[in-house]
């Protein structure tokens, strides 16, 4: 999954978050709607605009930031 094809980053739209490409829904809103249990196709049905393809590309995108994070131990 290449999620560079369906994830845009624009200082012009909500402020840079990253949204799927063509709408104003950010990334962190839609995983958060699965965190809260909401299924695909309740998503789907919700914002007729997407496609599944949106939604795992959400999912790849936010993988690909966690894995890229670094954790420091700071000494107390």
């Amino acid at each position: 999954m290449d999620w560079q094809e369906r994830i845009a980053v624009d200082p012009h739209v909500l402020v840079g978050k990253p949204v799927v490409k063509g709408t104003r829904l950010a990334v962190e809103f839609l995983v958060d709607l699965m965190a809260q249990g909401w299924d695909e196709g309740q998503i789907l049905h919700n914002y007729p605009g997407l496609e599944a393809e949106d939604l795992r590309a959400c999912l790849a995108y936010a993988a690909a930031t966690l894995r890229e994070e670094r954790i420091y131990p700071v000494a107390i």
